[in-house]
């Protein structure tokens, strides 16, 4: 039987961090969908378009890597794509009771676990709210955002 997880998230934008987490996984399971949650009620500062390309740009090269999008409850696409496993990462310890409670919730509705990789140190301050601000305020978030979308970024932060 195929290991599958899920990897749900917004990617706005995607960095170094969410990369990391996603490249561990795959020691773990035989298949990564990356989901990109939309909510229509939000403004998305790249669109959802832009983030697809730019994620399966980094994982060009992994065919154990899908990139697809969901509206609704993340279990629910998870049961739908038949995904054994949620995938999460963990940066602080409030990160963790945050999840830890979201994970028994789905745990409940479906069966499906979640697994929580901590983050590798040198990303634990990396979070895509940070990459935005940054970005808006045209400063420098390169070392935040993997390389194959660093230029990509750069040239649409400036538009």
């Amino acid at each position: 039987m195929q290991k599958t997880a899920i990897f749900p998230g917004s990617f706005d934008p995607f960095t170094v961090g969410h990369e990391n987490i996603v490249r561990r996984g795959l020691s773990l399971v035989d298949k990564i969908f990356i989901a990109i949650g939309y909510n229509s009620n939000k403004k998305d500062f790249f669109p959802i378009e832009q983030r697809i390309e730019w994620i399966e740009k980094v994982f060009e090269d992994e065919p154990r890597i899908e990139v697809v999008t969901f509206e609704g409850l993340t279990v629910d696409f998870a049961k739908e794509l038949n995904c054994n496993f949620i995938l999460r990462g963990i940066r602080t310890s409030a990160d963790f009771e945050y999840e830890r409670a979201i994970a028994q919730v789905n745990k409940s509705m479906s069966g499906i676990d979640t697994v929580f990789l901590l983050t590798s140190p040198e990303h634990t301050p990396v979070n895509s709210s940070i990459v935005r601000d940054i970005l808006k305020h045209g400063g420098d978030a390169s070392k935040f955002i993997p390389e194959k979308i660093k230029i990509q970024i750069k040239n649409k932060s400036r538009d």
